[in-house]
């Protein structure tokens, strides 16, 4: 294992289909801060197991290993050994930071694990912020979709990039605020917790269908560039082993043009099911109600007709 960060010219090992998988980067703070994490969604499950209530296996499951696990190999694998060598590494980390694990992180509800397992003070804590204003409109849809989208634009076409190339503080930063953005979008969208910016089905399907032009317009635009995305940087590495940085560039920008929409679809095909299931749920509870109206009427009926009977003669 060799990290590549700061490593110059012929230093830089080439990456090949050995070091896609055996180049990690084992940072001390992702690491513990993702243990933390996995601890605490860990304490809460074995809490309600404890006390004899059920947590789904699939919710643990999408929490430590889709969303927890896409965080250390991002973090951890070649992706972070190489974020500052290729740009198309850079990118699919990206992809994985602001898409793939927040997703996961969602579906695994630790939102109301928390509601349900924790004592009464911090579960008051936690209720405090759900219903604060300040958070209400960070994550209301609007404020969400532009973060999420104007992000990066930003990021690409000013010198927020280089820089976080050149600062190990604000590559990391960087990597927090993928996440955070990600969790801000998606969370409200697929709905599985009591987050404030929840809305209707419709406007959710409608918010991330919108975001496919945005995701394929970016990622054509940096395919289309002859101007590398902070080339002083990747040209003083001076690799010399493909690709060159425009070929680098040019798969970076299909990455981020390919996986946005795939996600994206993915996720609007999920919340479609959510709002078939919700729909066939109302109408089942409105079958139960009326039939319980109609028993109630029924009894009522049958009870009118009894007290209009005039008693037969035994019951002189």
């Amino acid at each position: 294992m060799f990290v590549a960060h700061g490593d110059r010219g012929d230093a830089i090992a080439p990456i090949d289909g050995w070091q896609v998988f055996s180049a990690w980067t084992f940072e001390p703070l992702p690491i513990a801060v993702v243990m933390a994490i996995g601890l605490l969604y860990g304490g809460g499950v074995w809490t309600l197991h404890r006390r004899g209530d059920r947590w789904p296996l699939g919710r643990t499951a999408s929490f430590v290993l889709g969303g927890l696990g896409s965080l250390l190999v991002a973090t951890g694998s070649s992706l972070a050994t190489y974020d500052t060598v290729l740009l198309s590494m850079h990118m699919t980390q990206h992809m994985v930071l602001s898409m793939a694990a927040p997703i996961s992180l969602a579906l695994g509800a630790p939102v109301t694990l928390a509601l349900r397992s924790l004592p009464q003070r911090p579960r008051q804590v936690v209720l405090w912020v759900l219903h604060n204003r300040v958070a209400a409109i960070i994550a209301s849809p609007p404020v969400a979709f532009v973060a999420f989208i104007i992000s990066p634009w930003v990021l690409y076409f000013s010198g927020w990039y280089p820089a976080t190339l050149e600062s190990a503080a604000l590559h990391d930063l960087l990597h927090l605020h993928f996440v955070l953005v990600g969790c801000l979008f998606f969370w409200p969208l697929l709905g599985l917790d009591p987050m404030p910016g929840r809305v209707s089905y419709p406007l959710r399907m409608l918010t991330v269908f919108a975001t496919l032009p945005f995701h394929a317009f970016l990622g054509v635009t940096i395919m289309a560039m002859e101007e590398v995305i902070a080339s002083d940087w990747y040209y003083s590495l001076d690799r010399p082993w493909p690709p060159n940085p425009v070929d680098d560039q040019y798969i970076a920008g299909g990455i981020l043009w390919g996986s946005g929409d795939i996600v994206s679809l993915v996720i609007f095909g999920v919340l479609f099911v959510q709002w078939v299931r919700q729909s066939n749920r109302e109408a089942a509870r409105e079958d139960r109600r009326l039939d319980l109206e109609e028993a109630a009427e029924a009894a009522a009926s049958a009870s009118r007709r009894e007290a209009a009977t005039p008693p037969g003669p035994g019951g002189l």
